[in-house]
């Protein structure tokens, strides 16, 4: 909704008013046919409609603009009276200005802070209410330490809203025991059921283990056994290969005196020459 109309001294431009609710402009929009509309007004119309109620042209909400800065600067220098004029406030200002004086007008009418208290009461005369307030609070007198209303003072007694406080306190406190002990013990329970869960889990696992030790103690007795059977057959290869490479070395000692005896033999046969065979024939001697 708009300012009204009526509070504005002097002329006001017919472009200047909503085009729905007929009063001046508040919180403006513009649609694309340049007609404006109060934010509020607009957007309770395309609720139900989709065009624009001077000249039905389409519209949607996305294509609101805000109004043109000359317009806004027109709108913004129009005077009026305070909204709180009925109420004595003679106060007459510009557009721009109107809200930030009303909220600190001392013709506002405002509620009463204290609890309880429904008057409404001008702002210039809060704090005198206040100090008549019945339903304004003070702290005891007697040092109990509670804060009471001014109508309540005659029927407070100390003893008694002590003994209820502590029994409050008391209910209070029992419900808070009862409540962390269901806690406590609904925790256990779940730490219970969690550590049988997890050593249930843990025995597998250790059986596991258990089985997974048992295979690898087999297989490594079978590879001890393996090793011990290679380590024996190669010490047997040894062996052999030593009396092997003996009876070669006998058989090559053999071979070599086979072929010097040989060798000797036909050297020593060898046909002998004439001087050879006269060399060797007896002298004769003479015996006198």
């Amino acid at each position: 909704m708009g300012y009204d109309i009526e509070r504005f001294v002097g002329y006001v431009n017919e472009g200047l008013l909503c085009s729905i609710c007929r009063d001046v402009l508040e919180d403006p929009l513009q649609a694309p046919c340049e007609h404006a509309f109060c934010t509020a007004c607009i957007h309770g119309w395309l609720v139900h409609h989709s065009n624009c109620p001077e000249d039905r042209q389409m519209i949607d909400v996305s294509l609101l603009r805000p109004l043109y800065r000359y317009m806004k600067n027109d709108l913004n220098r129009l005077q009026l009276h305070c909204k709180n004029r009925e109420y004595g406030c003679e106060m007459i200002c510009s557009l721009e200005s109107i809200d930030r004086h009303e909220r600190e007008c001392e013709y506002s009418q405002i509620p009463c802070s204290n609890a309880g208290c429904t008057v409404q009461i001008e702002r210039r005369n809060l704090d005198g209410h206040l100090a008549v307030c019945e339903y304004r609070s003070r702290e005891c007198p007697n040092g109990c330490g509670y804060t009471i209303l001014s109508a309540e003072d005659t029927q407070h007694n100390c003893v008694a809203e002590l003994r209820t406080e502590l029994e409050l306190l008391r209910s209070e406190m029992i419900c808070r025991v009862e409540e962390a002990k269901h806690e406590m013990e609904s925790r256990l329970d779940s730490q219970r059921r969690h550590m049988v869960q997890k050593e249930s889990i843990l025995q597998n696992e250790i059986e596991e283990l258990k089985s997974q030790m048992s295979r690898m103690m087999s297989d490594v007795r079978s590879l001890m056994a393996a090793e011990r059977q290679h380590r024996q057959e190669l010490e047997q290869a040894e062996l052999e290969k030593r009396e092997l490479m003996e009876l070669l070395k006998g058989l090559q000692k053999d071979c070599r005196l086979t072929t010097t005896e040989g060798s000797r033999k036909s050297t020593n046969f060898r046909p002998l020459t004439r001087l050879e065979s006269v060399k060797r024939k007896p002298r004769e001697v003479t015996v006198i």
